[in-house]
């Protein structure tokens, strides 16, 4: 088993190393995103390594699933804040919806491991992974409209996932989902047991596969229900004018700098 580690070394206190990790075991490859200190947000700089680090995974010959999971009791609680307060000109969301499509594409089967929190932006890579397993105490939120905001660059993959109207309800309530909940919806595909033995079950399967019928199945099922060309400059179009709103930036500035809330004034 081979431990490679992708990213700079985090600096601030209580930082826990690379932001990505990869691990290959087998026919297997673990990607784990490691930010526990900033509860597994992501900057542009993280989303580009986790995109690197699939794309390596998806070229090894050897590999026949990825796993995605996080690290510090969350799989992702989407983009970093702090940097979105600094810089309202970056194309991160453009890139996430990038990593979200690859998720989708690569040609061996993507399997999102959550043990804790999805929000926002994890909601997204649970949403475009093709399965999903999830601990009991595991939950899904879109928390976006508090702030001003919309998941834009989710909903293109959780509504092809769940359906319109459990989007559309996640989006508007803000409220947490848990995991048999979110089994129930069709967000998850089983929920783990105390001892691991559905993911090793699963990955038991899904390696015995070609990778050629992988690619072809995610292709076919792709043009079942597909993303339409045009979701990825949307997506970006309306998120950039919610950004705009001076209400939206002083949610952001607020949180960042005074850890306020949008609801707390």
């Amino acid at each position: 088993m081979s431990a490679p580690t992708v990213g700079p070394d985090a600096g601030p206190a209580g930082a826990a190393g690379p932001a990505v990790l990869a691990d290959q075991d087998g026919p297997v490859t673990r990607l784990v995103i490691n930010r526990p200190h900033r509860q597994n947000s992501l900057t542009a700089e993280d989303v580009a390594l986790l995109r690197d680090a699939l794309e390596r995974a998806a070229a090894d010959p050897r590999t026949r699933a990825v796993v995605l999971e996080g690290s510090g009791g969350s799989l992702c609680t989407g983009m970093d804040l702090a940097e979105l307060s600094a810089d309202d000109d970056t194309d991160a969301g453009g890139e996430f919806f990038d990593l979200l499509r690859r998720l989708t594409e690569v040609p061996v089967t993507v399997v999102a491991a959550v043990d804790g929190r999805a929000v926002g932006g994890g909601v997204g890579l649970a949403a475009a992974c093709d399965l999903v397993i999830a601990t009991e105490r595991s939950s899904f939120s879109l928390p976006e409209a508090l702030w001003g905001l919309l998941p834009c660059n989710i909903l293109p993959f959780l509504v092809r996932r769940v359906g319109f109207q459990r989007a559309y309800a996640m989006t508007l309530s803000t409220a947490s989902v848990s995991a048999a909940d979110a089994r129930l919806s069709g967000l998850v595909d089983e929920v783990e047991g105390p001892h691991g033995q559905q993911l090793r079950r699963l990955l038991g399967r899904v390696t015995k596969l070609d990778r050629p019928t992988v690619a072809e199945a995610k292709a076919y099922c792709a043009g079942l229900a597909p993303i339409p060309d045009t979701a990825r400059a949307h997506a970006g179009e309306v998120f950039a004018r919610l950004l705009a709103s001076p209400v939206v930036r002083t949610r952001i500035d607020n949180f960042v700098h005074h850890q306020r809330m949008p609801w707390e004034g």
